[in-house]
């Protein structure tokens, strides 16, 4: 474990949350990506996997550079995610559903990930720039799935 202090350890702080949030959005998109009807709103939702999938790459080696495993998302977050997701899901089976709770996922990875970026100021511009580039990502979904709300 590093001794998390100064610029490395804001450096290391930031890229942890970054590996908890993509892991969370692929988990959360896998989960659903396949109940989506409409091919459009399919391949956009593939799209951003792919993206948080390149990220997910980036954020490891970034990490392994610093002798660092990374951050899994907390499993109280990823179950809770579970249950809302089907069950809302279970209440109405639709695009517009899914769209929802990507669009809710997204808003409380983009909050979370601004605070973080605020929090670990002294973090290297490396670390910032994948920060975000998934906060981009995650507004750019929520931009795009608008239409299927």
């Amino acid at each position: 474990m590093n001794n998390l202090s100064g610029r490395d350890g804001d450096t290391v702080k930031l890229l942890r949350e970054c590996d908890a949030g993509v892991k969370m959005g692929i988990q959360s998109i896998e989960e659903v990506e396949n109940r989506v009807e409409d091919k459009s709103f399919a391949s956009l939702l593939k799209a951003c996997r792919k993206e948080h999938e390149h990220l997910s790459l980036e954020v490891g080696e970034l990490l392994n550079e610093h002798f660092d495993d990374g951050k899994n998302p907390n499993p109280i977050a990823t179950g809770m995610s579970w249950v809302k997701t089907n069950a809302k899901y279970l209440a109405d089976p639709s695009d517009a559903t899914v769209a929802d709770l990507m669009t809710d996922g997204c808003n409380m990875g983009v909050k979370s990930l601004s605070r973080y970026l605020n929090q670990y100021k002294s973090a290297d511009e490396r670390s910032k720039d994948i920060a975000e580039r998934l906060v981009n990502i995650e507004l750019q979904l929520t931009d795009n799935i608008r239409k299927y709300l």
